[in-house]
């Protein structure tokens, strides 16, 4: 992916936004679920800033598997500011003792698929991972730690808005299987905003919405990631539904961008939503989108019960992007340009 022009010059992008960067000098920056579409992509564009503009900025990308951290990381595992850590979340972080200023947590489930065929480690990731991580830091006097929380922790549009703002709480019905994604996510930022106050921690909680980029894993069962595949392989484009969900997207570089945006100039204890009205979008126009620029069509098929557990619920989940544009942060794609670069980057073309 690396050696894709497109993919090259939107890192380089991402890394020449006008941040704080001079906070990362000397730093040192742990990244749960490096290996991930999020995480991938912010340590391409950090380890850019090491290569190109002398950061010195020590990387720790932290995964379960050596191999994955090999394929996609590869040109990095012999350089003196980049280091993987093969590590579960779910246990204790005992076996590292180095230091670490930032730390970012985001491994977890992201995908349908995986909220109904693992369910106990959808949550656990994001409360015992949490916990673990949320203690290391503690203990080790990070300077900044930010937990990625997720858009599907505002629930159920309940008619009263337009768009998410940080304070809208919708509703969830908590006592269901798909329940565990969104609630383990509401639990994960109490539980943070408790470490702040019980361990004097600062602590920040970006708010990603529906992303999608060609750093996504093969594994992804997410609507937009199932119509980019297809797409790509120039097979119908399959819409599970009538399609007219109503949600936020975001191609992965204006997410990095968003979320270097809320740790390096976020108000410790706020949230923050990363999103913008332009990428705003009804299911259906999605898959006709993606089906336009790939020469595909797109077809109507009902789901099977694994994929209809974990489906969300939610008919309309846009988010208000005021707070994080108050701190600087503009998009640089719209639905359009992301998709259309993400099918080429893919496509090589």
């Amino acid at each position: 992916m690396i050696d894709n022009l497109k993919y090259k010059q939107d890192v380089a992008a991402a890394a020449g936004c006008d941040l704080p960067w001079e906070k990362l000098n000397g730093k040192s920056f742990l990244i749960t679920g490096a290996s991930g579409l999020i995480g991938s992509f912010l340590t391409d564009v950090l380890m850019y800033r090491n290569i190109n503009n002398g950061m010195n900025c020590h990387v720790i990308a932290m995964g379960r598997s050596v191999e994955k951290a090999k394929a996609v990381f590869g040109e990095y595992m012999d350089m003196d500011t980049f280091s993987f850590v093969s590590h579960d979340i779910n246990l204790p972080l005992d076996s590292y003792e180095g230091k670490v200023d930032f730390l970012l947590h985001l491994a977890s489930n992201t995908h349908p698929v995986a909220y109904s065929t693992d369910p106990i480690g959808t949550i656990a990731s994001n409360i015992i991972g949490l916990k673990n991580l949320l203690d290391f830091a503690a203990e080790h006097g990070t300077e900044r730690f930010a937990f990625a929380s997720s858009n599907e922790i505002y629930g159920e549009n309940r008619g009263d808005t337009e768009l998410f703002d940080e304070e809208y709480c919708g509703y969830i019905d908590c006592n269901t299987l798909r329940a565990g994604y969104p609630e383990s996510k509401r639990c994960g930022e109490a539980l943070c905003q408790a470490y702040r106050r019980a361990k004097d921690m600062d602590v920040v909680i970006p708010r990603l919405t529906r992303s999608y980029g060609a750093t996504m894993l093969k594994s992804d069962t997410k609507a937009i990631s199932q119509f980019i595949k297809k797409g790509i392989a120039g097979e119908d484009i399959v819409l599970k539904s009538e399609g007219n969900q109503y949600y936020s997207y975001t191609y992965a570089p204006d997410a990095v961008t968003g979320l270097l945006t809320v740790i390096l100039k976020g108000v410790d204890g706020e949230a923050y939503n990363i999103a913008d009205e332009k990428s705003d979008i009804r299911l259906k126009d999605l898959a006709a989108l993606i089906a336009g620029f790939s020469g595909a069509k797109v077809v109507f098929e009902l789901p099977d019960k694994t994929e209809q557990l974990g489906y969300s619920k939610a008919t309309k989940a846009r988010l208000d992007s005021k707070k994080i544009k108050a701190l600087g942060w503009q998009p640089a794609y719209t639905i359009e340009t992301g998709i259309e670069r993400t099918l080429q980057i893919l496509t090589d073309k």
